[in-house]
């Protein structure tokens, strides 16, 4: 099972390094509609979208368990609340900012990108902090399995 996840995670850094989202310039590019649009990461978003909507949706009808593990683990919470909100809030305007979000920061630091590592010291910063604050509650939401 460690095995299966190390390879998928290989195969999405590789993707992530592949596409050009480890380099901040490229997804500001994106993000900048009224100026130099690099649209070219709608089509990695698609690329990467489209078939997880596919598998998320028909794939525990298809097979009984995943492959790896007795059951499917889905998230069971549907709310738009105020912690949603927030860490939406805070995910979007770290991504304009920097032009990184977790995935391509972690994928960035096998490159030795500086903004990588920086970013990945706050953002592991930011997540330690938020588990004293939170006292605990900044773990991931129970799932529900079957």
């Amino acid at each position: 099972m460690v095995l299966a996840a190390l390879l998928c995670g290989l195969l999405f850094g590789l993707g992530l390094a592949v596409s050009g989202m480890v380099n901040p310039a490229k997804v500001l590019a994106f993000l900048d509609v009224a100026g130099e649009w690099d649209p070219s990461l709608a089509l990695v978003m698609a690329g990467a979208l489209v078939p997880a909507a596919v598998a998320y949706r028909w794939l525990p009808g298809w097979r009984a368990r995943p492959l790896f593990d007795p059951a499917y683990h889905l998230p069971t919470a549907s709310a738009v609340d105020r912690p949603l909100v927030a860490g939406a809030v805070l995910f979007g305007a770290g991504w304009g900012l920097v032009g990184l979000c977790p995935g391509p920061a972690i994928a960035g630091l096998a490159y030795g990108r500086s903004e990588s590592l920086i970013f990945f010291a706050a953002m592991a910063l930011g997540i330690g902090l938020s588990r004293l604050t939170a006292g605990g509650a900044g773990r991931p939401a129970a799932t529900e399995t079957g």
